[in-house]
């Protein structure tokens, strides 16, 4: 089941492939400028979900869903996967997207509870927005930096049919795109 892609420096496509819920089948793909496809990690099977790569691109976080974290996949000179660590635990919650800012802080939308958190390099999480009531945030799915100057985060609502976008005081790394 691929769910989420994000490109590194070379031009390497990184897919999160979630597998079967709760079936610890889930795994990366990397798809080559030359188009070539690997497996690339099998170490994420809780449910891989969104992703990016750090802003030096050495790494690629990775929501783990049915875990309740987010992991570090380092990325070797030679593009090849380097063990996977735990970045950041997220009791009580169910991630789903990530998205990184300049500074390094993750913000992650969870579809249950309908929560954004926000974790900063080296803290433990907190809540940056919480919906109890699953109105304005229906399912907070997916995040990413928004606007000329990814000044605003934007909050997909998976069980809605809106996009939250809000000033959180951070700006968004900016993604990093293939040449052909």
């Amino acid at each position: 089941m691929p769910n989420f892609a994000a490109f590194s420096d070379d031009g390497s496509l990184y897919v999160t492939d979630s597998g079967d819920w709760r079936g610890d089948d889930g795994l990366v793909f990397r798809i080559a400028p030359d188009g070539s496809t690997e497996v690339w990690s099998e170490e994420p099977v809780g449910f891989p979900n969104g992703c990016c790569v750090t802003a030096n691109g050495d790494a690629l976080l990775v929501v783990e869903t049915t875990e309740r974290r987010i992991v570090r996949i380092p990325i070797g000179e030679d593009g090849s996967a380097g063990s996977m660590e735990v970045v950041s635990e997220l009791p009580g919650s169910l991630p789903d997207g990530v998205a990184l800012a300049e500074d390094g802080t993750m913000f992650v939308g969870c579809w249950r509870p309908d929560r954004v958190w926000r974790v900063a390099p080296g803290a433990d999480p907190d809540v940056l927005a919480e919906d109890p009531d699953g109105v304005t945030f229906n399912q907070p799915a997916n995040v990413a930096f928004v606007g000329a100057d990814l000044d605003r985060l934007a909050v997909s609502s998976l069980g809605g049919w809106t996009i939250v976008v809000a000033d959180v005081g951070a700006t968004g790394l900016r993604l990093r795109y293939p040449a052909f």
